[in-house]
């Protein structure tokens, strides 16, 4: 039942950017346990941008937000009408900020019900409706798909703090694309956490995909460089390049990504086509805060909004598209590696106040 229902009742690269060429990881590295746990084969049904697939994930995965306004919004209307005045006005942004869009877009919604209705009394549908027109406006985007490339290979860089999701969220991505019919090579550079690479590798067996690694502590761009010298040479149409999920500074960070430009941009001019940002759902105002940072440095063009499985309040995409002026591309909606889907702003919403 709806949250509406209810409440009506119911190449050529220098020496200094590339070291020598690193070799690859050992699969049976001691930290393999938190790769995933089900390495059976990766079911290919339904597309995971199939419309009806993807509403049904959505609201599964917005479960917790949907029904907390299903509550809580209710409650405000504990008879037929109710007359719209400050303290009417007052509720409702507090609900709204439970839902992790943060007092900025709660505001906005606020000011515009009591200019809206101010001293007049009105029914929960009302306010629902002007609650849902404003919040399309704050998710309207461009529905840009990838940025791929005409002729070389599209390169795309994905960061993201350690935690975030950003590994499994490579895995899905490679997964949705292969089952585009394109050819993909991971080039797993997050090499200062071997866990992350030991992860990736297991996922590239899994889903049947090309990876790159290099022992634990090398040179980043020397992976980069060599998943894209591959990508060239079989003719792959993807090459998706992990990064580090944390450095001792900013500087650190920034040095490291500006150097894995350097040398990919020498073998794809133009590359990296993409850079995404892969931000953890389930860790709210928190997980903003934190990838700022990433944000900032590595220039990023688009977001992976991981975990949002049904334990994550939903609106803290709201927030996202506000303070990092970013579209989100893409939805983590459980940890499978077929459960990503493209991300819409019209459709979020309608499963974010209709529910399940």
């Amino acid at each position: 039942m709806g949250l509406f229902d209810r409440l009506r009742g119911k190449p050529n690269v220098d020496s200094q950017d590339v070291p020598p060429a690193a070799t690859q990881a050992d699969a049976s590295d001691a930290e393999a346990q938190q790769a995933p746990a089900d390495a059976g084969p990766v079911s290919a049904a339904e597309p995971a941008d199939a419309p009806k697939g993807v509403l049904a994930r959505l609201r599964q995965g917005l479960r917790r937000t949907s029904q907390l306004l299903n509550t809580d919004i209710r409650d405000l209307f504990k008879q037929d009408g109710r007359l719209v005045d400050d303290d009417f006005v007052d509720e409702l942004f507090a609900i709204l900020v439970r839902t992790d869009m943060g007092t900025g877009p709660a505001g906005q919604i606020r000011d515009q019900v009591r200019t809206e209705f101010r001293g007049r009394v009105v029914r929960m549908d009302d306010v629902l409706h002007s609650v849902k027109v404003q919040l399309k406006q704050l998710m309207a985007q461009d529905e840009t798909p990838l940025n791929l490339a005409a002729n070389d290979p599209t390169i795309i860089m994905v960061v993201g703090v350690n935690g975030s999701g950003k590994t499994t969220s490579i895995a899905k991505l490679a997964h949705f694309l292969k089952s585009q019919g394109k050819g993909v090579v991971l080039a797993a550079a997050d090499t200062f956490r071997a866990a992350a690479v030991e992860q990736l590798t297991i996922w590239a067996q899994r889903i049947g995909v090309s990876i790159v690694t290099g022992p634990s502590g090398s040179d980043p761009a020397s992976v980069a460089h060599r998943a894209v010298a591959q990508a060239l040479e079989t003719g792959a149409e993807i090459c998706i390049i992990d990064t580090a999920g944390r450095l001792q500074t900013q500087a650190n960070l920034m040095n490291q990504l500006a150097k894995i430009r350097r040398v990919i941009t020498k073998q794809v001019p133009e590359a990296p086509h993409e850079v995404l940002l892969v931000l953890d759902a389930t860790a709210g105002q928190n997980g903003i805060s934190q990838a700022k940072g990433f944000s900032e440095a590595a220039g990023c063009t688009g977001i992976i909004l991981a975990k949002l499985d049904g334990t994550a309040k939903g609106g803290v995409v709201i927030p996202i598209r506000q303070q990092f002026h970013l579209p989100v591309k893409y939805v983590g909606l459980g940890e499978k590696a077929e459960d990503l889907a493209l991300f819409e702003g019209g459709r979020f919403v309608d499963a974010l106040l209709d529910g399940d």
